[in-house]
């Protein structure tokens, strides 16, 4: 098979293109994605939530290449034979790239790993690391501009569908290409380049730039509630190619029709940072966590 636009060997078959005309397509799509929803501009620091997975170590090797004034934040939460692996691929492609990376722990920061509060505790895995990993991702990017995630077009279809499922009216307004209603100085923006970018294309992106990074896939990743949805939507994908596509673009036109209650930011009482109740829930977490022994 061949690249429609020249008679090289096509690596992509939608749209059919060779190594050289896919990394130009794909550069270019996010490229395209950053100025039409203004995620950030030249002069802006960045801070990428990276996790040494392909999506976010090809956002982060991407700006860095467009010359963005970028850094890398990694978050070890603790999981015994998964974090580990994936932190030193991390390591090896930022010290390649001459890319700042800072690397901060659960245990560092709560006193516990993920492990050691699933363990002790009867609560979700996924619901304790999201509490606590957006409360370490919020303190260690105030000196940002923007955080800027990978999250792609396949994650955010999922969302859309998960939250109008669960009939989660604010959480659904939250999402799309930049994050969150509250505008205030405690709340770094949140941006989602790879917006518009299937997983699928992250993929043969991240193989054809050369970071062959080996796939670790969360041991508790089976008991979350998320799974279902990637599963199902994968299922309708197979029959109906371009199902998350018009999911995504169904959404983005009909966001501004979706209402919800605002108002000004509010913050937690015990340690200060934005929360839509009295006291956040890292503080209730972390007050819960404090008694097991």
């Amino acid at each position: 098979m061949k690249c429609s636009l020249c008679n090289e060997n096509a690596v992509f078959s939608s749209p059919r293109y060779c190594k050289k005309h896919f990394i130009y397509y794909f550069e270019d799509k996010v490229k395209n994605t950053i100025k039409k929803y203004g995620l950030f501009k030249k002069t802006d620091k960045i801070l990428v939530a990276v996790s040494g997975g392909k999506d976010s170590s090809s956002l982060l090797y991407l700006l860095n290449k467009l010359r963005y004034n970028v850094s890398g934040l990694a978050i070890d939460e603790g999981i015994s034979g998964y974090r580990d692996k994936t932190l030193e691929g991390l390591k090896k492609m930022c010290k390649k790239n001459s890319t700042p990376l800072k690397i901060v722990s659960f245990n560092e920061k709560f006193n516990k790993t993920l492990d050691e509060i699933i363990k002790k505790g009867k609560d979700r895995p996924c619901s304790v690391c999201g509490i606590l990993r957006r409360n370490l991702l919020n303190t260690y990017s105030k000196s940002f501009d923007a955080l800027a995630t990978g999250h792609n077009l396949d994650d955010e279809a999922q969302a859309i569908i998960m939250n109008l499922a669960k009939g989660n009216v604010s959480l659904l307004e939250r999402t799309g290409p930049v994050s969150g209603v509250a505008l205030s100085e405690k709340f770094t923006k949140r941006v989602k380049p790879f917006y518009l970018c299937s997983e699928k294309e992250i993929m043969t992106y991240s193989l054809l730039i050369g970071l062959n990074i080996e796939f670790n896939e969360c041991p508790y990743v089976d008991i979350s509630f998320r799974l279902r949805f990637r599963d199902l939507l994968n299922e309708i994908e197979l029959e109906k190619p371009g199902t998350k596509r018009k999911i995504i673009y169904w959404f983005l036109k009909y966001k501004k029709n979706i209402k919800n209650k605002k108002g000004e930011p509010s913050f937690c009482i015990k340690c200060g940072e934005p929360s839509a109740k009295k006291i956040c829930n890292t503080c209730l977490y972390l007050e819960k966590i404090s008694q097991y022994k």
